[in-house]
């Protein structure tokens, strides 16, 4: 799942810059396919694609833990320890929801900065994507001697805590469960974040539309 989040990342950064790089957007532009649903689909790679190519391969890889724990219990091995690979296939769904609802709706608003910083950006959008948080930090610690603008960044960035008592347990699979499907969906945060993902997507889309090749 970090591996998926990092490539998403770096995906938003590139994938309106690239084609002003490389001049493909001559190409894209010649074809009856408008800017809204250009962005909107590449907006759909790191909120839902690579969400579920995560939960596929964690799948995949807990299947062949599985089966090399089914050769160790013919030497040996204890059966609980196969019984402890199988359970994981009744948390899959639980995985699978927490993927797509952490990891996918609630990143919403990173991955629409990205991709707004990637239809504008002229140089280096690695650079501007990072540098203006940084500076409003920067502004707000000198200003107001205050840590406001870094915590809102890391609640983005943890996520919705279930409980203090299931979060202080520190397993992921009881913390998976405890953010139930109610207490996620009623989360201020959620919806504020899904408000904020669709400004900087409109404002990518209009960027597009007038952006030329660099």
């Amino acid at each position: 799942m970090g591996t998926g989040f990092i490539v998403g990342i770096f995906y938003s950064l590139d994938a309106l810059y690239g084609e002003r790089r490389d001049r493909s957007i001559l190409f894209w532009k010649s074809l009856p396919v408008s800017d809204l649903t250009t962005v909107l689909s590449k907006f759909a790679i790191p909120l839902v694609i690579l969400p579920l190519l995560s939960f596929a391969i964690a799948v995949v890889t807990q299947f062949v833990m599985l089966l090399s724990s089914a050769v160790l219990l013919g030497s040996g091995l204890s059966v609980g320890t196969l019984g402890a690979r199988m359970s994981f296939f009744h948390m899959s769904l639980m995985l699978l929801y927490h993927i797509l609802t952490v990891h996918g709706l609630w990143y919403a608003p990173l991955y629409g900065w990205l991709l707004l910083v990637s239809a504008w950006a002229p140089r280096a959008p690695f650079i501007w994507a990072f540098l203006p948080p940084f500076v409003i930090w920067g502004v707000e610690r000198i200003a107001f001697n205050t840590s406001h603008f870094l915590g809102m960044l890391q609640y983005r960035l943890t996520g919705p805590e279930p409980s203090t008592t299931t979060a202080r347990s520190g397993n992921l699979m009881e913390m998976m469960s405890a953010l139930t499907a109610v207490q996620f969906f009623s989360t201020p945060g959620l919806w504020v974040g899904l408000a904020v993902a669709a400004i900087f997507l409109a404002t990518a889309v209009r960027l597009r539309r007038y952006r030329e090749p660099i």
